[in-house]
């Protein structure tokens, strides 16, 4: 039986590109849920025949909403090095582009390494119930959520917009790179912690980079992942976010940042 997000992520060969489509298990409040977009964009990329190595960031930029149906992607192979690739993309829909973006892949070898950010202090997923966001965000549906701090629960203003939270596919399904791509997006909108209401939010500009070799994706297989994120700043109707994705054995796999466009609920 196919994963839902394996159906969400599907994408055919067109000549210049893929073609894929939207999916209603990831609707979002306003078009498709823009994680559901980056993992089909690295599902495709990766199947390009020109692929060389594994994803080492992604950038997204969303000009405007992606209506129910189909979309293009025009994928533009930019340069090949040794050990690094460029590629330059334009999603089009009838009438026209709706979001654009780059992507690096690169050949992992073995150097040294080291991480200096620590994994947060939390306990167990198991420690934590599971919490779903509202009903009406159709696409939270497809992950099991499990939140340390920062919930959606609306108990007024906050004074920091730090979500964290354990967090797998549902059904569980093993890691790899599209659905990481898809876990760094699923924050709700940091506006709503710091207000404490809901609010006209829509992201402008996701990147992620991917910092997990293919075998620390196989080591992580369907175990929970921590996610936390926050932002830096509010003001001008626009914030930034910037997160972490770690895998269930302390290993950071992801970090992203993101630009999103608001409108202040108590203006």
């Amino acid at each position: 039986m196919t994963h839902v997000f394996d159906e969400a992520t599907a994408v055919e060969p067109i000549a210049g590109g893929f073609r894929a489509h939207t999916h209603p298990a990831y609707n979002n409040m306003v078009g498709p849920f823009g994680g559901i977009t980056a993992g089909t964009v690295v599902a495709a990329l990766q199947a390009h025949p020109e692929a060389q190595g594994h994803p080492l960031s992604l950038t997204l930029n969303f000009a405007a909403p992606i209506k129910d149906g189909a979309w293009d992607l025009a994928v533009t192979v930019l340069r090949t090095n040794r050990t690094n690739q460029h590629v330059a993309f334009v999603l089009s829909q009838g009438d026209g582009p709706v979001a654009s973006g780059t992507a690096v892949f690169g050949t992992r070898r073995d150097t040294w390494g080291d991480t200096e950010t620590p994994f947060p202090q939390v306990q167990a997923p198991e420690d934590y119930p599971e919490q779903s966001l509202p009903d009406f965000v159709e696409w939270a549906k497809n992950y099991e959520t499990r939140f340390v701090e920062g919930s959606l629960d609306m108990d007024g203003p906050q004074d920091d917009s730090t979500t964290t939270m354990w967090l797998r596919d549902k059904p569980a399904r093993p890691l790899d790179y599209p659905a990481l791509a898809s876990i760094a997006d699923s924050f709700y909108p940091r506006i709503f912690r710091r207000r404490g209401a809901y609010a006209p939010a829509g992201t402008i500009s996701l990147t992620t980079y991917f910092h997990a070799s293919p075998d620390e994706l196989e080591q992580q297989g369907a175990e929970h992942l921590l996610a936390t994120a926050r932002a830096a700043r509010f003001g001008h109707g626009h914030f930034d976010q910037y997160g972490q994705v770690w895998g269930r054995n302390g290993t950071l796999l992801a970090t992203t940042h993101q630009i999103v466009y608001y409108k202040d609920p108590q203006a």
